[in-house]
């Protein structure tokens, strides 16, 4: 499905106030010294036509006024305007509603569209996908038989389980599956306030081959360039997530806004890790994402006190090492239609993990190594076996080998001194089966 914005033509297609952009023009003009409407055009991200109609607009109304040509003035649209003393106060009036230049904004409505269009729901995760995206770990296929329609929901999954055993790893996988592109506006327009939305840190921008020329003949029109093709955006928030980070930002010197985390993540994945231990409660959280997660809308208030509903088009995933029935009442696990469970590996899986793990870093991995291991850890330690421990040992054996500056093997004794650093303990029996002496 092809849902490409479509450039505006004349000032009425942008469904922007012509003075919104006038002032838009004006700042522009008074403070980053652009004269022509080619310049203005690549900072606002209109055709050049419509630029010349605001320019125009202005000039008409003494606001500018033109000073020639500019270098090379054959070309289309080079013509040089200066600002009259009736520009500059007009710039500067503008500048008190708010200092924001750059890409013009879409309006509220135009950008709800969008998202709909777009919605990641609409995408098909195949079984294919989901075999591509975790080729390089071990999950067992319930698992993954059961996460595909979660997937394919984009509406919330909860992960749950012991820790170290994949939750936040599946979750990063999932949210990079996708493979639409999506159109991310760089701002939108809400009741004359303008809100930024495009975060080079969240949306990943993607290069877009030419449509057929068939296909251009028919729109006859290029795509609006105050969208960027993106790829699906991930967004992942940990203990440091409290609730001011979920609303609108407000900046009180240039008077503007930036869109908070899970606006950006629209039309995407917002993965909410280590839920339970965020800066605010869990109950805050829950409550604050019930409408969103039952009606697919939100409500996002502007500092006016003027609030606005936007879409919530995003896969939510929760990953958690506590017990959900802890953190969460019956009401809102219903609200959560997926929920999966991360195990601890059975020992012949943890031996698949293992040895996965030991080939990515070009070792052999014998049995006495891996039997070791597991009678270490589960008998001495008298700990369970989790999918995070090979690669911990690789890493512990990867710094004991560059330390003595020898060639890196899967020793016991180098097996043994990483497995001694995997627990804190009050002594040390790794190695010494029936050992009752603290180590030194």
């Amino acid at each position: 499905m092809n849902y490409e914005p479509r450039s505006p033509v004349r000032i009425e297609d942008t469904k922007l106030d012509p003075v919104l952009l006038q002032q838009l023009v004006a700042k522009g003009m008074y403070l980053e010294n652009l004269e022509t409407s080619k310049q203005l055009a690549q900072e606002m991200k209109l055709p050049g036509p419509l630029i010349d109609s605001l320019l125009q607009d202005l000039n008409n109304r003494s606001m500018l006024e033109s000073t020639g040509m500019a270098e090379g003035g054959g070309a289309f649209g080079q013509l040089r305007y200066s600002m009259t003393r009736a520009g500059r106060d007009f710039a500067k009036d503008a500048l008190e509603q708010n200092q924001y230049f750059g890409p013009a904004p879409v309006p509220l409505a135009v950008f709800s569209e969008q998202v709909r269009l777009q919605a990641i729901g609409e995408e098909r995760v195949s079984p294919e996908d989901i075999e591509e995206a975790f080729h390089d770990i071990i999950v067992p296929d319930e698992f993954t038989r059961r996460l595909g329609p979660g997937v394919n929901s984009g509406k919330s999954i909860l992960i749950y389980g012991p820790a170290g055993n994949g939750k936040t790893t599946v979750a990063e996988k999932v949210a990079k599956i996708y493979e639409a592109v999506v159109y991310i506006p760089y701002c939108i327009e809400v009741n004359g306030a303008i809100i930024k939305l495009f975060d080079p840190a969240v949306h990943e921008e993607v290069q877009v081959v030419d449509p057929a020329a068939e296909r251009r003949a028919v729109i006859r029109s290029r795509s609006d360039a105050r969208f960027v093709p993106c790829r699906r955006p991930v967004v992942i928030t940990g203990g440091e997530l409290n609730m001011e980070m979920l609303d609108l930002k407000f900046n009180a010197i240039a008077k503007f806004y930036e869109a908070p985390l899970h606006m950006k993540a629209l039309n995407g994945t917002f993965i909410i890790d280590d839920f339970g231990r965020q800066l605010c409660t869990p109950e805050e959280l829950l409550n604050r994402w019930i409408v969103p997660l039952e009606s697919r809308v939100d409500y996002l208030k502007l500092h006016s006190g003027k609030s606005f509903m936007i879409p919530f088009d995003e896969l939510v995933i929760f990953s958690t090492n506590l017990s959900p029935d802890d953190l969460m009442d019956p009401a809102f696990l219903r609200r959560i239609p997926y929920k999966l469970e991360t195990k601890d590996p059975s020992e012949e899986a943890f031996t698949a993990i293992y040895r996965a793990v030991a080939k990515s870093a070009g070792l052999e991995l014998s049995d006495e190594i891996v039997q070791f291991t597991i009678r270490e850890i589960v008998e001495v330690s008298g700990k369970t076996l989790a999918a995070y421990q090979p690669g911990f040992i690789m890493e512990q054996v990867r710094s004991m080998a560059k330390y003595l500056g020898v060639e890196m093997q899967l020793t016991q004794e180098f097996v043994a001194e990483a497995l001694a650093n995997l627990y804190v303990r009050e002594s040390s029996h790794i190695g010494q089966v029936g050992a009752d002496e603290p180590s030194s």
